[in-house]
């Protein structure tokens, strides 16, 4: 597995692992995951405005060791290490979250 790591306007955002470069490419142009990047904010802002430039690039090794943290503390107990796993390397909100976490 090599490690990622989403740029916006040159700020870190966002790491995650993909067993190649084609397919980092692939998850970081879906539609899906820079919608969300829109929706998410981070100190009162979305993340992304769609105008500011997106990046994508190798992680440092201080972002990489970020996921595999996570990875480490996941509490999915179906997820396996070809699931899709991004950590935000910044305060994030989802505003969309209601806060309700009960079960209808």
């Amino acid at each position: 597995m090599d490690y990622f790591t989403v740029e916006i306007a040159g700020r870190a955002i966002a790491s995650f692992r993909s067993k190649n470069h084609e397919e980092a490419t692939h998850f970081f142009e879906a539609e899906d995951f820079r919608d969300d990047l829109t929706i998410l904010e981070s100190e009162g802002k979305p993340l992304w405005d769609r105008k500011a430039v997106l990046s994508l690039r190798k992680a440092t090794a201080e972002e990489a060791s970020e996921v595999e943290h996570a990875y480490e503390f996941d509490d999915d107990p179906q997820r396996t290490i070809d699931d899709e796993f991004v950590v935000f390397l910044v305060p994030v909100e989802d505003l969309t979250d209601d806060g309700d976490d009960t079960e209808d």
